[in-house]
């Protein structure tokens, strides 16, 4: 019964990031968040490897040396950092992040703190989806700029809490984009 564990995981994520989504003002993204987990190659391996406490595809990278549900997921969902990882225009990096539209950062924004909420459970906390991206980071291949605003609507949730984070997203955010971070906060 992975399968059914697996199916309600998702679609509780779903509807968390899709009520994230709103609050943000992002009605289409939210209705069509992640919807290649429903395909065979993402949904069967989530299925098989599912543990409840963390992604599948961890456990299928561990497994298998990589994982094809996330190589298939990341290629398809804007939303995630990896999807704008292209060849480098500057000498020495031979691949790098591209700046994202600010929607999908605040699409990203939305997942991550959804999965916090379903990997923690009761022991979540607005610090929890800020911890998990200050302990991957320095993996990411990220543009400077959208690492510096994804960390800001991180911190802006711990310190403030949501209801003033999803303002700060709909009045600022959405509407100012990549200005509303200081250009001096920019690592170069």
């Amino acid at each position: 019964m992975k399968w059914l564990q697996h199916l309600k995981t998702i679609n509780h994520h779903k509807y968390l990031v899709m009520r994230y989504c709103f609050r943000a003002g992002l009605y289409r993204q939210g209705l069509l968040h992640d919807m290649s987990k429903y395909s065979p190659v993402e949904f069967l391996v989530g299925a098989k490897y599912f543990q409840g406490n963390r992604s599948p595809n961890n456990a299928e990278r561990e497994d298998r040396g990589y994982s094809l549900a996330w190589l298939h997921h990341k290629g398809r969902n804007k939303h995630h950092l990896e999807y704008w990882i292209d060849y480098s225009v500057n000498e020495g990096a031979p691949m790098s992040g591209m700046r994202m539209p600010v929607n999908y950062v605040v699409e990203m924004f939305c997942d991550r703190v959804a999965a916090s909420r379903i990997y923690n459970k009761e022991a979540y906390t607005d610090r929890d989806a800020y911890d998990y991206f200050n302990t991957s980071r320095q993996h990411y291949l990220i543009h400077p700029e959208t690492e510096k605003l994804l960390e800001k609507l991180l911190v802006m949730l711990m310190e403030r809490g949501e209801d003033e984070t999803f303002h700060y997203i709909r009045t600022k955010v959405l509407k100012q984009g990549y200005d509303t971070i200081q250009v001096k906060d920019i690592k170069k």
